[in-house]
């Protein structure tokens, strides 16, 4: 199978091709919907190495082939790795051209023996990912590149923020709490970090913490305030004290409580009833400090075919369940991925963002919604719901209250006064994205 497909970009051949060249632009053109993570990038385009780690321990060996190489113009990877190299023969040749001075004409010409119809997606996800993060770039304020210090780097969240700072020309630092295993990693003692921790940094975007999945025990629930409340007042006052002026740090649309389906809420509104409000209110108190612009991103359910809750309602729904819990009449604030990231880098970029910001769509729906449009779009039925106390046995009641049942309609009033623009403001649209539903941007030409 062969397949050659091209797009536009609104951007200059010279800055697209420079996009492609910097760190972290393989991990934002792999599709989340294919069972491969990035665990290396090419140095060179010309002659380097991407390596990915495939199911089984497996790994998917790409060489760059010096042959296709043109500086600005083109270069090609190659599969070497056996059986993959045998199976596929894989050859994927990248060309840029200038589009008459409106911008640049990328062409992916892929000759394999993979199925066309894989390819295609896979494409297709490349094609509005590029589009998208370039469009985002070029809407931002003008600023000098940073160095942006950022905890959970290596989570959904921290993965993909990482890599969209790093293709816009920014340096990321992340501090880890355990080995220094990432390239620039820093140790991070949460309870007391080192004076030096942030020397020569410029910002801070803070997303570590205890994953809230599980059950609410007395045990996990000391861990979700105790690895966000502590931590974060200590790194918030280091980051005051070493002269940061940016202290970016997560917080979730659980401040409004598990009964906040009524009406929309926005950033205006008060803290409502439940464990993770509470946490919430300290965690946001705790990143405080004088002198330091803080802003807290209130992040809705983070869609992603990677990971978090999204691969777990797609299962679901391809058994025939759905997505539904009972009559499915609570609401949910969700956020595509790349709109959540795009937050916090406008968050880091703009001094006119501060406080709290919701990181969710615009169009929040019920359940029941949400559930239709999922099955909708893999083209299963809708007709089993979920028992509600099915949550409650993996979560116990409280954390299935807190979480899987919450009834929360938020918007992003903040975020939209400053500008964003979602990528994906339906949920079908992110959807499609994600799971790997969308057209190519313009028709492929396909051979045997």
């Amino acid at each position: 199978m062969s397949l050659t497909a091209s797009h536009f970009v609104p951007t200059p051949v010279d800055e697209v091709w420079r996009w492609h060249t910097r760190p972290g632009a393989v991990v934002r053109l792999t599709p989340p919907f294919m069972p491969m993570r990035p665990i290396r990038q090419a140095r060179s385009l010309a002659d380097g190495t991407t390596v990915f780690a495939l199911p089984a321990r497996q790994r998917w060996v790409a060489e760059h082939d010096p042959n296709g190489f043109r500086e600005g113009h083109s270069f090609r990877d190659t599969v070497v790795n056996q059986p993959f190299r045998g199976a596929t023969r894989w050859v994927h040749t990248h060309s840029f051209e200038d589009a008459s001075g409106m911008g640049t004409r990328i062409t992916d010409t892929i000759d394999t023996r993979v199925p066309g119809f894989l390819l295609a997606r896979a494409v297709a996800y490349r094609q509005r990912q590029l589009i998208g993060d370039v469009e985002f770039l070029s809407s931002l304020p003008a600023t000098r590149p940073l160095t942006v210090a950022v905890t959970g780097a290596s989570g959904l969240v921290g993965t993909a923020l990482s890599a969209q700072l790093t293709t816009a020309g920014h340096t990321v630092v992340p501090l880890t709490r355990g080995a220094e295993t990432a390239a620039g990693a820093r140790y991070w003692d949460v309870d007391a970090p080192a004076p030096d921790l942030l020397r020569g940094v410029d910002a801070v975007v803070h997303l570590a913490g205890e994953s809230i999945m599980g059950r609410f025990t007395a045990e996990k629930k000391r861990r979700i305030e105790d690895s966000r409340v502590g931590p974060t007042k200590h790194l918030a006052r280091l980051a005051a004290d070493s002269g940061i002026s940016t202290f970016i740090s997560a917080s979730g649309v659980g401040y409004y409580g598990t009964d906040a389906g009524g009406r929309e809420h926005d950033e205006g509104d008060q803290r409502g009833a439940g464990f993770l409000a509470g946490v919430c209110e300290r965690w946001e108190e705790a990143s405080r400090a004088e002198g330091m612009r803080t802003v807290n991103v209130r992040t809705g359910l983070a869609l992603s075919g990677a990971g978090g809750l999204l691969p777990l309602l797609k299962l679901s729904a391809s058994t025939g369940l759905g997505a539904r819990f009972g009559a499915g009449k609570f609401w949910m604030s969700w956020i595509s991925l790349d709109d959540l990231t795009d937050i916090y880098i406008r968050a880091l970029v703009d001094t006119s963002v501060e406080g709290p910001v919701n990181a969710t769509a615009p169009n929040p729906v019920t359940n029941e919604e949400f559930s239709a449009t999922l099955t909708s779009l893999l083209h299963r039925p809708d007709v089993v719901s979920i028992p509600r106390f099915a949550p409650a046995a993996l979560l116990g009641r409280q954390g299935a209250d807190e979480l899987a049942l919450a009834d929360q309609r938020v918007i992003p009033s903040a975020a939209l006064a400053a500008g964003a623009r979602m990528r994906y403001p339906t949920l079908l649209s992110a959807l499609a994205h994600e799971l790997g539903r969308e057209a190519l941007v313009e028709p492929a030409v396909s051979g045997p």
